[in-house]
């Protein structure tokens, strides 16, 4: 499957960054900057050290896996990648969709990140957005100019948890929105057989 967060054609859904954002559940925010900050500190931690650790494509993409469950809002992800179709969705079908989902983002976006050995992410500025706050950080890759890696920070479950990610301005909540809405239409509408594909992508 093509990827459409990383190729630079797709570069237009990036344009309604805040569309997927604004369209989130979200409570006032009571999340403070330094908070944010602190949670985004400890992610770029995480990911840096795997892009470090020298393990195997495979283990590195188990170690994101994890770091994904730790750090990001994965209810909220889902649910709003699945859109209007969580309406009809069975409960068991919801769980289902939710862990194939999980573990296809973990999968395509370690990818991502596996391609930032001997590089580095660092936190460069933090600032309040309505109801969350944005978190910007710059990836520095050999042999690459830098670029921005933001993620959008809310305390809506009770955790400081990032629910939504920008890699040069793509907005992740719209790409995977369109990715599974893509799935859904090339099955037909059928749920069941989006979630094996769901599987097998990434």
């Amino acid at each position: 499957m093509a990827n459409l967060m990383f190729t630079r054609r797709h570069a237009l859904i990036g344009t309604g960054a805040l569309l997927g954002t604004a369209m989130l559940p979200l409570p006032a925010r009571a999340l403070s900057e330094t908070q944010a900050r602190s949670l985004v500190d400890k992610l770029i931690g995480e990911i840096n050290a795997v892009i470090a650790s020298g393990k195997s494509e495979a283990g590195m993409i188990r170690d994101f896996e994890r770091i994904f469950q730790r750090y990001a809002d994965t209810a909220a992800i889902a649910a709003y990648a699945l859109g209007v179709d969580g309406r009809r969705a069975s409960r068991s079908q919801k769980s289902a969709f939710s862990k194939a989902f999980n573990a296809y983002v973990a999968r395509k976006y370690g990818k991502r990140f596996r391609q930032f050995i001997g590089g580095r992410l660092e936190v460069q500025r933090v600032k309040p957005v309505r109801n969350f706050v944005e978190v910007s950080t710059t990836a520095f890759l050999r042999g690459q100019a830098p670029f921005e890696v933001a993620f959008h920070v809310s305390d809506r479950t009770g955790k400081d948890l990032f629910f939504n990610m920008f890699i040069e301005g793509v907005n992740m909540l719209l790409t995977e929105r369109t990715e599974v809405g893509a799935m859904l239409d090339r099955r037909r509408g059928d749920i069941d057989a989006m979630i094996e594909d769901l599987k097998r992508s990434g």
